[in-house]
C-alpha cells in the first residue's frame, strides 16, 4: 500500500499539516502527538513522496551537510564557513540543492544519519571535520551513499576526501623561520586525534629535527583551533624562561589568543617573539599587527569537494583523496 501523509494522519488522529511538522522536526507539536504520528510512520515504513521529478528520475538533487563532531555545530570557525560557501556555490552550478542534518535528536531515526539520508533519498553527503566522529557518521560512510570529506579522512566504499596537505604546510613554515635566523621555535596544534592534527605535528617535528634544531617540550602546547585555547597554550609557554622566539599555531584563532597572551605578558609581537597562524582568515589582514599564517585554497577546498562528490554519485569510479598546496604569507607578526 502506497500511504500518503493524509493516511498516516487519518491513523494518527491528527490532521496532514500536524504529520507534516512532525516529519520536518518543527516545533508547537506536543510530544505525545508527535510519538503517536511516529509510531504509525515507523509501524508502516512510510517513506515520503518527494517531487515528480524524484518519482520519475528517482534522483533528488539533494546533498547532505553533516558536522562529523558530537557536539551540534553552528559552523562558527571561519575557515570552514568559506569552504561550505565556496562548497555550495559549486555543487549548486552542478544542479544541487543542500540539506543539513543535525545530530541533536531526532526520534524517528534514534539519530542515524544513514536512515535520514534514506529517508530525504539524499544523493550524497559532504562530512566536515570534528571532534569526537561519532558511530553515526561511521554507519553512513560505510554504506552505498556517496560521501566526501573536508579535513577528515573517510574510508567507506563509496567515500573519498579533500584537505590541505598538512605535513608540507608545517614544513613551509619552519623552513621559514629557520632561513630568518630563528631556531627556538614552539608549536600549538590540535588537541584532537586527527588526521589534520595528527600530520601538522609530523610536518612541525621532522622539520625541525631535518634542521637539527631542538624541541623543547615546554614549548609544545595544544587547543581546540580558537582563540582561548591560543591563549592558555602561550601562557603555558611564557611560564618559564627562556621564551621562544617564535611560535607557529595551526590555527589563526590559536595564533590570536597567543598574541594575546604574548602582550599580556608586557612582550612585544614581532619584537621579541613571531606568531604565524594558519588558515589565513579575513581578520588576518586586519589585526595588530597583521597576523602571518599559511594560506589554505578554501575555494579549491570546496569546490574540489564539490565535483569530486558529483562524480561519485553519477560514476561508478573511485576517487583517491585529494591533497592540496598552501601557501606562506608573511605580514608583520
Amino acid at each position: 500500500m502506497n500511504l500518503t501523509i493524509r493516511n498516516i494522519a487519518e491513523m494518527a488522529g491528527v490532521s496532514p499539516s500536524t504529520v507534516s511538522k512532525v516529519m520536518n522536526n518543527y516545533s508547537g507539536v506536543s510530544e505525545e502527538t508527535k510519538k503517536k504520528v511516529l509510531d504509525v510512520i515507523k509501524e508502516h515504513e512510510y517513506q515520503p513522496r518527494f517531487t515528480a521529478r524524484t518519482l520519475a528520475t528517482k534522483k533528488s538533487k539533494l546533498i547532505g551537510l553533516i558536522y562529523a563532531g558530537k557536539i551540534n555545530v553552528d559552523f562558527t570557525h571561519p575557515f570552514f564557513n568559506e569552504v561550505i560557501t565556496h562548497f555550495k556555490t559549486a555543487i549548486g552550478k552542478l544542479g544541487y540543492d543542500i540539506i543539513m542534518f543535525s545530530d541533536e535528536g531526532f526520534d524517528y531515526d534514534g539519530g542515524s544519519y544513514l536512515a535520514r539520508c534514506r529517508y530525504y533519498h539524499v544523493e550524497g553527503c559532504l562530512i566536515i571535520a570534528g571532534d569526537e566522529v561519532e558511530e553515526a557518521v561511521e554507519e553512513l560512510v560505510k554504506s552505498e551513499i556517496p560521501c566526501v570529506g573536508i579535513d577528515i579522512e573517510l574510508d567507506g566504499p563509496r567515500s573519498s576526501y579533500v584537505m590541505t596537505d598538512n605535513v608540507n604546510l608545517s614544513r613551509k613554515v619552519v623552513q621559514s623561520l629557520y632561513s630568518n635566523g630563528i631556531r627556538d621555535i614552539g608549536f600549538i596544534g590540535g588537541e584532537r586525534n586527527s588526521a589534520v592534527a595528527r600530520n601538522r605535528k609530523k610536518g612541525f617535528v621532522e622539520t625541525m629535527q631535518q634542521l637539527g634544531m631542538e624541541i623543547n617540550e615546554k614549548w609544545m602546547q595544544y587547543g581546540d583551533y580558537y582563540e582561548e585555547s591560543g591563549y592558555r597554550a602561550m601562557k603555558k609557554m611564557l611560564e618559564t624562561k627562556p621564551y621562544p622566539k617564535a611560535v607557529f599555531a595551526t590555527s589563526d584563532l590559536m595564533a590570536f589568543g597567543a598574541i594575546r597572551a604574548v602582550r599580556e605578558a608586557g612582550l612585544r609581537v614581532p619584537e621579541d617573539i613571531r606568531i604565524i597562524g594558519c588558515d589565513d582568515i579575513d581578520a588576518c589582514r586586519y589585526s595588530s599587527p597583521k597576523l602571518s599564517t599559511v594560506r589554505q585554497y578554501k575555494d579549491r577546498l570546496g569546490q574540489l569537494a564539490a565535483n569530486i562528490l558529483n562524480d561519485l554519485i553519477n560514476k561508478n569510479v573511485e576517487i583517491k583523496p585529494a591533497f592540496i598546496d598552501c601557501e606562506l604569507v608573511l605580514r608583520e607578526s
